[in-house]
């Protein structure tokens, strides 16, 4: 039949000949033709070679929705919609008779199973994570939260490379205002953008101060955490092709909670919450400490200490912020080789670089013990962190208060926790106020800051941020 082989020669032609691109010709007993398309790499045949049978059969009875299954859904024949089924991954049976298309609606995309994600991993609950999958992410969503309001939506952006983001909230405890506005960055996201390729564009459309040290969207690949969350009435966004979750709105200091606070007793779970608060305050200023004692106030420390410091401060060629600024970078160096490299040789890099901080460094004269001391204090405080964007800027952010420390000492530090506090005070998630609940200003909350309660009861709804603090 030649519409049937120009149509096949066609939709080659519009899938540029592709070798796993499949467009066959099928014929039905009411002399119905049909070309069956799909990508061999992203269909199951089998399962596409079963409801063609069914078709058939159905087929002879010659009803009037035939073509209909629980497995298929029909509609008119469009061209560009043939083609973003076909590259989703679905199968799309094309009727030439009636101008209609049948899709599939069971796409074999290839994913993992759930496993611990490796970068929060827990000692106690829950030990899956999200997988490359979205129906598989929802499921395990759903498995914990069994109840109807659980809201999911889905929002198509790119015009080149189109994704789905799915965003979920509970109906019953998500803010209003709130969500309007993720709704309108989303729009203005689905407007601006070509595709979706990495997971820093979603991030760059959704935060509300994108040049901001601070992330002020929570990633997590931990189903419970998700859970937590959304109770919270905070929303979730996820993609489908990244096992990451995101989170917003969050303040600060939810980055500093973990789930094996509320597995744990309260008292040890409010002791390393504390610890993990104040690693804060280590990792950001003490290496700033460090050198505006060094290089101006030696009068704060012990005279033992102040004497045996200057003793070996004076056999260094360098200033103390060169000496400092050497060390922290081969801890950056370390670490960045090893999330690089490949795992068998994490250890043997981990041996190098301690031997070359620890003892070749220090043997050459090139920096003193102390300052060897206070960078991996700053260091293990950093990484005490359970979130990684969070480290990461933990880390950076020490830097500037190095430079202003060795300027003007104290003084300089006191300008710099000025500064940040600013910013931290003026910073907003979705609008939500960031630095909740020192401002707005919430005595009774502050202890949520250092101690884990104990669990509430099921007809008190817990919150981490104050929706009546948004700005507009």
């Amino acid at each position: 039949m030649l519409q049937l082989e120009s149509m096949v020669e066609k939709l080659n032609a519009t899938f540029y000949n592709s070798v796993d691109f499949v467009a066959r010709e099928v014929s039905f007993p009411n002399d119905q033709y049909a070309i069956l398309c799909y990508y061999s790499s992203m269909a199951n045949t089998k399962d596409v070679q079963d409801i063609v049978n069914v078709l058939k059969i159905q087929s002879t009875f010659n009803e009037k929705d035939w073509d209909a299954t629980m497995a298929t859904q029909k509609e008119s024949y469009n061209l560009q919609q043939l083609v973003d089924y076909v590259c989703q991954g679905y199968t799309v049976l094309l009727l030439l008779n009636t101008q209609q298309m049948v899709r599939f609606t069971m796409p074999n995309l290839p994913h993992r199973s759930p496993e611990e994600p490796t970068n929060e991993a827990v000692l106690r609950g829950s030990h899956g994570g999200f997988v490359e999958d979205i129906d598989v992410n929802l499921g395990l969503i759903r498995k914990r939260m069994r109840v109807p309001n659980l809201i999911v939506k889905k929002v198509t952006v790119g015009t080149e490379n189109k994704a789905d983001i799915y965003y979920m909230y509970l109906e019953r405890f998500a803010d209003q205002d709130t969500l309007a506005d993720l709704e309108r960055k989303l729009v203005g996201m689905k407007e601006k953008t070509d595709g979706l390729y990495t997971s820093g564009q979603l991030t760059d459309f959704i935060e509300d101060s994108p040049y901001s040290p601070f992330p002020q969207i929570m990633n997590t690949e931990r189903p419970d955490r998700v859970f937590a969350n959304l109770a919270e009435g905070k929303i979730v966004l996820m993609t489908d092709y990244s096992p990451t979750a995101y989170v917003a709105p969050v303040t600060l200091f939810s980055f500093y909670q973990s789930p094996d606070d509320f597995n744990s007793r309260i008292v040890v779970g409010s002791f390393y919450r504390m610890v993990r608060v104040v690693s804060f305050l280590t990792a950001v200023y003490l290496p700033a400490f460090y050198i505006a004692i060094v290089s101006f106030h030696y009068e704060v420390l012990p005279i033992e200490l102040s004497k045996k410091l200057k003793l070996d401060i004076s056999e260094i060629p360098y200033i103390p912020l060169v000496e400092a600024l050497i060390v922290e970078i081969i801890i950056e160096l370390i670490r960045e080789a090893s999330v690089r490299l490949p795992k068998s040789l994490v250890q043997t890099i981990g041996i190098v670089g301690g031997l070359v901080v620890g003892d070749v460094i220090v043997n050459a004269g090139l920096v003193s013990n102390m300052v060897v001391i206070v960078v991996a204090l700053t260091a293990i405080s950093s990484y005490v962190v359970p979130s990684v964007e969070l480290n990461t800027s933990v880390r950076v952010l020490r830097f500037p208060f190095m430079f202003s420390a060795a300027l003007l000492g104290f003084f300089g530090i006191l300008i710099g926790f000025l500064i940040l506090n600013i910013h931290l005070c003026n910073l907003s998630s979705l609008k939500s106020p960031y630095f909740y609940p020192i401002v707005p200003f919430e005595p009774m909350k502050i202890g949520q800051i250092f101690f884990r309660g104990k669990h509430t009861k099921s007809d008190v709804q817990s919150n981490s941020f104050n929706p009546k603090g948004r700005k507009t």
